[in-house]
C-alpha cells in the first residue's frame, strides 16, 4: 500500500475539557461546503491557480490531510493562505470515551459558536460504522431522547456534517479504533458505513444533509467515495421530505423511526406524529421503497410497559405486512435510557415476544446491537453531560 502522510487531528488528551465562549454569525465556508467549480472559483478567488482546488481536495477528502506542513505538491507560500482559507477548524474536540474494549469511540465536538455536537465510531467484523449528527440539538422534543430534550440549537453546515466523518477516518489512520480481525486490519482504513442517527433530525436540516450525502458519495478526490448504500437516513417521519429524497436518485437507506404502530401513543412519543399520523408515515415509506427500491428498516425503541406490549408487535406487523412483502426490516432497539428518566428498556423475554410476533406476521425483524452504554451512549446525552 502507498505510504500516505501521517492524518493531522486536534484533539485534546483523553477524557480533557476545554471551553470557550459562544461565538455569534456563520460558521466559516469550508471546502467540503462547495461542488468542485465553487471550489476552483475559491481558489481563484484567492489568487491562485484554479487546478489547486484539486490539490487541495486530494489533500482532504483522500489523504486526510488539513496541515499545510504536508501539502508539499503546493507552494510553500499558498499552502497556509489556501488551507486558512479553505480548510478551517470546523470541529474542536472536548471530550472521547472509549467502550466494548476500544471499539466504540464517542466524542464530543464543540463547533465555532460554542455548540455541542456527537459522533460515534464503531467497528464492526468486516465494517466500520460512523453515527453522526445533522443539528446541534433537536426539535423533534421526543420525551425519551436526551437530545430531544435539549431542543434545537441550529442546523449543521454541510462541511460540519461532512468533517465528523473526516474525522472518522483520520482515528482510523491514526489506529485509534480497537478491534476486527486479521482481514480488517489488512483492510484500507475507511469508514464503511454513516447513519444520521445522531443528534438531530436530517431531514429538518434537508439542503445541507443531501448536500453532505454527495461530498460521502462523490469519487475521491471530489468527495470521500463512499457507497451510497451504505447510508442511512433515519427520520422519525416528516412525509414530505421523505418523498423529496426519494426523488433525489441517491440509492440511501431510509430509517423510519417509529416507535409505536398506534397514533395514540407515537403522538406521546414522537410528537410529530400529530402532524403526520402514523399510516401517514408508513405509506411514506412504503413508497420510498416502491421508488428506489431499496429495503426500508423500522427503527423501533422499546420501551418497558410503554410500547412493547404483544398487541402492538401485531398491529405493526399487520400494518406493515398489509403493504406488500419484501419491503421493510424492523429494528427492535433496547431503549438507552438517561438518568433520571421514567423510560428504561424492555426486559429480554418482552423484547424476544415482540420480535417472535412480529416475524410470525413474516416480517424481518432483528434486535439491533447498542453499544456505548457505559460511555453515556444515548444520542446527545454525553453533550448534555459536557455542557
Amino acid at each position: 500500500m502507498t505510504d500516505l502522510p501521517t492524518p493531522t487531528t486536534r484533539r485534546p488528551e483523553p477524557g480533557q475539557l476545554t471551553f470557550t465562549a459562544p461565538r455569534r454569525g456563520k460558521p466559516p465556508k469550508h471546502l467540503a461546503d462547495l461542488d468542485p467549480a465553487e471550489r476552483k472559483a475559491a481558489v481563484e478567488a484567492l489568487g491562485h491557480k484554479g487546478f489547486r482546488a484539486k490539490q487541495l481536495s486530494t489533500h482532504y477528502f483522500e489523504r486526510l490531510v488539513d496541515d499545510p506542513d504536508q501539502m508539499t505538491d503546493l507552494p510553500k507560500d499558498a499552502r497556509t493562505e489556501l488551507v486558512e482559507g479553505l480548510l478551517p477548524q470546523l470541529l474542536t474536540p472536548v471530550r472521547e470515551l472509549q467502550a466494548d474494549a476500544g471499539a466504540t469511540i464517542k466524542q464530543v465536538f464543540r463547533l465555532f459558536d460554542g455548540a455541542l455536537v456527537e459522533s460515534v465510531l464503531m467497528r464492526y467484523p468486516g465494517r466500520v460504522t460512523m453515527c453522526i449528527s445533522s443539528q446541534a440539538g433537536c426539535g423533534m422534543n421526543c420525551p425519551f431522547c436526551a437530545t430531544g430534550q435539549e431542543g434545537l440549537t441550529r442546523n449543521l453546515t454541510t462541511a460540519e456534517i461532512v468533517e465528523q466523518v473526516v474525522a472518522g477516518a483520520r482515528a482510523l489512520r491514526h489506529g485509534d479504533l480497537a478491534g476486527g480481525d486479521e482481514a480488517d486490519r489488512e483492510a484500507p482504513l475507511r469508514v464503511s458505513n454513516v447513519v444520521f442517527m445522531g443528534m438531530g433530525e436530517a431531514l429538518a436540516n434537508y439542503r445541507q444533509a443531501i448536500n453532505a450525502i454527495r461530498r460521502l458519495t462523490d469519487p475521491t478526490p471530489d468527495g470521500l467515495g463512499m457507497s451510497a448504500r451504505g447510508i442511512t437516513m433515519s427520520t422519525v417521519g416528516l412525509v414530505p421530505a421523505i418523498d423529496k429524497l426519494a426523488a433525489e436518485g441517491i440509492p440511501v437507506t431510509l430509517a423510519l423511526s417509529l416507535h409505536a404502530p398506534d397514533d395514540e401513543l407515537r403522538d406521546e412519543l414522537v410528537p410529530i406524529n400529530t402532524r403526520w399520523k402514523v399510516d401517514e408515515a408508513i405509506d411514506a415509506a412504503y413508497r420510498y421503497y416502491r421508488t428506489t427500491g431499496r429495503r426500508v428498516s423500522i427503527e423501533y425503541a422499546l420501551i418497558k410497559d410503554i410500547n412493547d406490549q404483544g398487541w402492538r408487535a401485531d398491529l405493526l406487523g399487520e400494518k406493515l405486512s398489509r403493504r406488500g412483502k419484501g419491503w421493510v426490516h424492523v429494528n427492535p432497539i433496547p431503549l438507552n435510557p438517561t438518568p433520571g428518566s421514567k423510560w428504561t428498556a424492555s426486559r429480554p423475554g418482552v423484547e424476544q415476544n415482540f420480535v417472535e410476533r412480529l416475524r410470525a406476521h413474516g416480517i424481518p425483524t432483528t434486535i439491533r446491537d447498542t453499544r456505548g452504554s457505559e460511555i453515556d451512549g444515548a444520542c446527545g446525552q454525553l453533550a448534555a453531560a459536557t455542557a
